[in-house]
């Protein structure tokens, strides 16, 4: 393993206490975040093997000022704390902003009837809304550690599946971010704009298995200087992982009312969602019974009718 220039520890993963630490190596030009695993009782080897990926065209955004790159150097021995702690880097240096919806009402003089009457209306805006203090409130109401509450919180096969697309996404220039990933009920109560129900989300709600069975995450890029730059830089990460994530497991259902959410593309809510040819052909054949089922129905009724359709006043007059 390559020496170790001057650490700062960083916090323990969830499943194992290895000795793992962060370093931060100062360029002339930009910093750089390094990820380093020591550990002498190997249980586990990560293989760090990337598949060929094109990376971002230039000019996109994805080529503007970035911060440092964050990596896997030396022996990644133990493979969930190695993972544990490159999304907790990709975690810890993501903004946590959002746009909400504001409902205001205001006062307005509008003509009717040929009159000025002053009428109260409501008016939609736009309000950015910071919300970091979500998940230290969360995890410490709980009483666990931000690391153990955010990335722990995640399915094994899940946090596997993500570590490699977005090391994929970091090695092809795209400075991938996670703004949240594992919620319990509570901390999904407090999230803001259209969700689902607290104990419902696949973040981690109760109905779906909670703490270490969350099968979802919220992704984001944080290429850019200002929000508009990251923005645009994150609509190129989503549709590197739309073309992209299905070789590592990853894939987003919701790709308009919800698209930073990524999961499992053989779990439940995915094959929901974007199940591809299975579900469409599941969904015509429930089509083609409730079909058959309505024109069985018709032709019952149809042969109950009676046989003569004589009015009863004319079947009177020929007795």
């Amino acid at each position: 393993m390559p020496p170790v220039v001057p650490t700062v520890q960083g916090p323990t993963a969830s499943t194992a206490n290895p000795e793992v630490a962060v370093a931060a190596t100062a360029a002339p030009d930009k910093q750089q975040t390094i990820v380093v695993a020591a550990l002498s009782d190997p249980a586990e080897i990560l293989s760090l093997e990337i598949p060929t990926i094109p990376a971002p065209t230039a000019g996109t955004a994805a080529a503007a000022t970035t911060p440092g790159r964050v990596e896997l150097v030396g022996e990644c021995q133990v493979a969930e704390a190695c993972i544990d702690q490159f999304l907790w880097a990709l975690y810890q240096r993501t903004p946590k902003e959002d746009t909400t919806k504001e409902r205001e009402l205001r006062k307005v003089t509008i003509k009717r009837k040929g009159k000025l009457v002053t009428v109260t209306r409501s008016f939609t805006k736009l309000v950015d809304n910071d919300f970091t203090w979500k998940d230290p409130k969360a995890a410490e109401r709980v009483g666990m550690p931000m690391m153990d509450y955010v990335i722990g919180g995640m399915d094994r096969s899940f946090k596997t599946k993500l570590f490699h697309t977005l090391y994929a996404a970091e090695a092809a220039g795209l400075k991938p971010g996670i703004t949240s990933a594992f919620r319990d009920d509570y901390r999904q109560s407090i999230a803001s704009g259209l969700k689902a129900a607290a104990n419902r989300s696949f973040h981690g709600g109760s109905l779906r298995g909670g703490y270490g069975r969350g099968l979802a995450a919220d992704i984001v890029s944080v290429n850019g200087v200002n929000r508009a730059q990251r923005w645009a830089s994150t609509e190129t990460l989503w549709k590197w992982v739309d073309a992209n994530g299905k070789q590592f497991g990853i894939g987003r259902p919701y790709l308009a009312f919800d698209p930073p959410h990524v999961g499992p593309i053989d779990g439940p809510e995915y094959a929901s969602r974007r199940g591809g040819t299975k579900v469409a052909a599941a969904n015509v054949k429930k089509r083609q019974k409730i079909v058959q089922a309505k024109s069985g129905t018709a032709k019952r009724q149809v042969a109950a009718k009676p046989p003569s359709s004589k009015p009863a006043s004319r079947l009177a007059a020929a007795r």
